[in-house]
């Protein structure tokens, strides 16, 4: 859906109503696109067991006494 900057000014509420309910809208001024209304992905939860297991086999074959240097190196790869 397209709608004037004025017009979407003017019916924000019911355009916000519209982006909840999964559609999107492109707002125009001078029938050109300026900006876009889009509904919000909601936010993933992780299991944190999961996480703290997945950080733990990350950490397995690390040793200790690695340079810091070495370490900031492999994590850029």
């Amino acid at each position: 859906m397209n709608i004037g900057v004025y017009e979407a000014k003017t019916h924000l509420p019911e355009l916000l109503a519209k982006v909840e309910q999964g559609e999107q809208i492109t707002i125009t001024r001078h029938s050109k696109a300026i900006a876009r209304l889009v509904p919000v992905e909601p936010a993933r939860r992780h299991d944190v067991r999961g996480v703290i297991a997945e950080l733990k086999s990350l950490a397995k074959g690390r040793h200790a006494d690695m340079p810091v240097k070495e370490m900031i190196a492999e994590g850029r790869q």
